[in-house]
């Protein structure tokens, strides 16, 4: 057999990770989105060095970019988990095709054991009506009553008819939420608290103990304007991006918890 005719470079993808600068930067995203200064701060080296190796992984597809709807100035960086596990998997399966699927892991030993207390997480956005209902409904429905999820707003209007109709047609009813302000959580002790809002997560006040923070960089579906179609259309991006983002969060939280929501 003739080894060599079977020998090729590694992937460029491995490449990408194995540099500890890029590593280190994939694993603060990995938790929550951040703009440059912040991504500065955790990789301690100058910004024109952070923001090479940014391009880099950006280039690749590895990394989304959004400039923030706060300030105008800032841009939010957020890793593209769904890009990275292909990337991986791929790069597994050219190594040998053993490596290239999803293998089952032996389950945690505190899997499906009850914790102390009941995980809390709260899902704040502007005016509560669309990104962090949207959240709530899809993380609640996830969580099969094992995790007590709520949102709320820093103000309170009313929920969006089309993010009612985009959950209903993924069999989702939103119809016992309602929009509310943060200040009734002021006092109360949360294990995750996830910005789904630029402006929210540059005016969220502190809450009890230390929870975990996490921001998403979610433009407004609200926002949007155009026919009924193009918003219909916003809501229902806005849904499946959404719907991703909690798929991770669930095995973060399973893990850390260690409870099955199963």
């Amino acid at each position: 057999m003739n080894l060599s005719a079977h020998i090729s470079d590694p992937p460029k993808f491995l490449g990408l990770l194995s540099h500890e600068i890029r590593w280190k930067l994939l694993q603060a995203l990995a938790v929550t989105d951040l703009h440059v200064q912040e991504l500065v701060e955790v990789v301690n080296r100058p910004q024109n060095v952070v923001s090479y190796h940014l391009r880099l992984l950006l280039e690749q597809g590895i990394l989304r970019e959004r400039r923030s709807l706060a300030d105008g100035r800032e841009i939010y960086y957020s890793l593209d988990l769904d890009t990275v596990r292909a990337s991986y998997l791929s790069a597994g399966e050219s190594l040998h095709p053993a490596l290239g699927g999803s293998t089952s892991q032996a389950p945690d030993s505190q899997a499906g054991a009850l914790p102390t207390d009941p995980v809390r997480v709260l899902f704040l956005c502007t005016h509560n009506s669309a990104r962090s209902q949207i959240a709530e409904a899809i993380l609640r429905t996830r969580a099969n009553g094992k995790i007590e999820v709520y949102s709320a707003g820093t103000e309170a209007t009313s929920i969006q008819p089309l993010a009612v109709r985009v959950l209903s047609e993924m069999h989702i009813d939103i119809g016992d939420q309602f929009s509310k302000t943060m200040e009734r959580y002021l006092d109360q002790k949360f294990d995750y608290i996830i910005t789904v809002c630029d402006r929210a997560r540059e005016s969220c006040p502190i809450f009890p103990g230390d929870p975990v923070r996490i921001h998403w960089s979610f433009p407004d579906p609200a926002a949007v304007e155009g026919t009924e179609e193009v918003r219909y259309a916003a809501f229902k991006e806005t849904a499946l991006q959404m719907m991703q983002r909690i798929s991770y969060l669930t095995l973060m939280i399973e893990r850390q918890a260690g409870i099955s929501l199963k």
